[in-house]
């Protein structure tokens, strides 16, 4: 065998691969050597001398097997730094040790190449090339870099750069030792079991997967009849085996690619963020999880706050809702009744005076105590303004007039602050209906002014809020002002009750009487 492959070359060396004569075992790598082509002999070298003297060994032939001569293919091809025989080691490295593996790949060319400039030279010659995935310089009549480059020049150059490499690296400190690799442990990240240096897990999804292929062979001709021309049910069943193999293998590089990308990976962060919610929080985002896998980082986020937000406001509604059932009417009571609810709940169950079991019996345990979530913030007696004059177009057309205008509050922008009680005329032939939060569902939203309205008028509090938003929005337009002739148009109802609801909102101040 005239090829010695070295497997356990230092980094940063010589290295690359050994040719061996195989008579008198000198080393004939940078000189030219005699190949047999014979088929009885493999990989059979000779030197210059014993080829000259006929010299021969195991099953070579002088007289009657034929041979080729190689010589060293040291010229510049492709660039000015790069020889021919260090193109070929780097493509057939590359080919054995795979893309990516640049140290074994240096190695492999020898030369005392770094795996740096092995990995910039790959990438700038052939990734980056107009005619990718060839060279630029590709076409085999182009030999400008060998006319600039002779071959002479090119090879004093090329040995006199390993001869500096090879002095700086006797001159250089010894490397310190390998230390052992971290293991896959909580204390070293914070997922048990990933390795972050390989971006995998020690246990994969399909972890199996590769024992159905593993002694798998496909040899070229096979599969084939070769009388009919058609495929082996044998090749067929290799074939669905691998299709079957290739879905778990995308399947696993999806899964993979929700981890990174959603940032799972990141345990206690995301550990913090869940102590700061409430049980109920965590089970909606646990139900949201599989949304993950069809939508990227951001468009999650914005999913998940939107349905928490919408969790806790449900859950403020609810809770204004059982405070109206109890008769509560402002936010502070409403706070007290929770404190108090709270502390009743916590409070131990009494126990008889004939108990003879209370004094041993172990107490309950207090329920935790669940941390404050949005849903309290939207209860809250302290609740931001949510209109403010700044804000509103009514404000900046009367403060261009100094008179009478419309505000929000229901308040007349006017030097006197006191307000008159609004008092409705009954209609003829219409008695008054009696409304209660029992036959009328929305009175919470009304004032006291608006439900007497109401009630005058037998009008349901959801169909006068329809129409005085109806009625707003018409007024807004012609800049906040109306006509008793328009509302009712716009109402489409009795003109004796739109004249009364038109009176109130005057008066209120909601709009101005043209």
């Amino acid at each position: 065998m005239g090829v010695i492959r070295k497997k356990t070359v230092t980094r940063g060396t010589e290295g690359g691969l050994k040719y061996i004569c195989d008579v008198c075992s000198a080393d004939i790598t940078s000189t030219v050597r005699i190949r047999c082509a014979d088929s009885s002999c493999n990989d059979y070298d000779l030197c210059v001398p014993c080829f000259s003297n006929a010299s021969s060994s195991q099953n070579h032939d002088p007289a009657t097997h034929a041979f080729s001569v190689i010589e060293q293919h040291s010229i510049p091809i492709y660039t000015a730094d790069w020889g021919a025989d260090e193109e070929l080691l780097l493509l057939e490295g590359a080919e054995v040790y795979g893309l990516g593996s640049w140290a074994d790949i240096a190695d492999h060319i020898g030369g005392y190449r770094t795996k740096d400039e092995v990995r910039d030279h790959y990438i700038d010659t052939y990734v980056k090339s107009m005619h990718f995935p060839l060279p630029e310089r590709a076409d085999p009549k182009d030999t400008s870099l060998l006319v600039e480059n002779p071959r002479d020049v090119f090879q004093a150059r090329k040995k006199r750069r390993i001869e500096e490499r090879k002095n700086a690296a006797k001159s250089a400190p010894p490397a310190a030792p390998k230390q052992k690799p971290t293991a896959s442990v909580p204390a070293c990240h914070e997922v048990q079991g990933y390795m972050p240096g390989r971006l995998e897990f020690e246990t994969e999804f399909a972890n199996e997967a590769e024992e159905a292929v593993q002694h798998m062979q496909f040899d070229p001709g096979d599969g084939i009849n070769p009388r009919t021309g058609e495929i082996e049910p044998e090749m067929e069943l290799k074939m669905v085996v691998m299709d079957i193999y290739n879905s778990r293998l995308t399947t696993r590089a999806e899964r993979k690619k929700v981890i990174f990308e959603h940032h799972l990976l990141e345990y206690r962060k995301n550990a913090a963020l869940d102590k700061k919610r409430t049980k109920e929080e965590r089970d909606l985002l646990n139900k949201v999880k599989p949304f993950a896998r069809m939508t990227n980082h951001k468009d999650f986020q914005e999913l998940s706050n939107g349905l928490e937000y919408e969790h806790n406001l449900r859950q403020a509604v609810a809770q204004l809702q059982d405070w109206r059932h109890m008769r509560i009417g402002d936010l502070k009571t409403g706070e007290k009744y929770e404190g108090e609810k709270q502390t009743r709940a916590q409070r131990p169950a009494p126990t008889g005076s004939f108990d003879r079991l209370a004094g041993i019996r172990p107490p309950k345990p207090i329920p935790p105590i669940e941390t404050p979530s949005a849903t309290t913030a939207l209860t809250a007696p302290e609740l931001p303004e949510r209109l403010k004059n700044s804000q509103l177009p009514f404000v900046s057309l009367a403060s261009n007039s100094q008179s009478k205008g419309p505000l929000t509050n229901g308040n007349i922008n006017s030097s006197t602050s006191s307000k008159t009680q609004h008092s409705v005329a009954p209609i003829a032939g219409l008695s008054p209906l009696k409304l209660t939060p029992d036959n009328a569902t929305d009175i919470q939203l009304l004032t006291t002014e608006e439900v007497e309205l109401c009630s005058m008028l037998r009008m349901m509090p959801k169909a006068y809020l329809t129409i005085k938003e109806g009625v707003m929005r018409e007024a807004i337009k012609t800049g906040g002002s109306i006509k008793r002739k328009s509302a009712r148009e716009v109402c489409k109802i009795d003109g004796t009750k739109v004249s009364r609801i038109y009176d109130f909102l005057v008066h209120s101040g909601w709009i101005q009487k043209v």
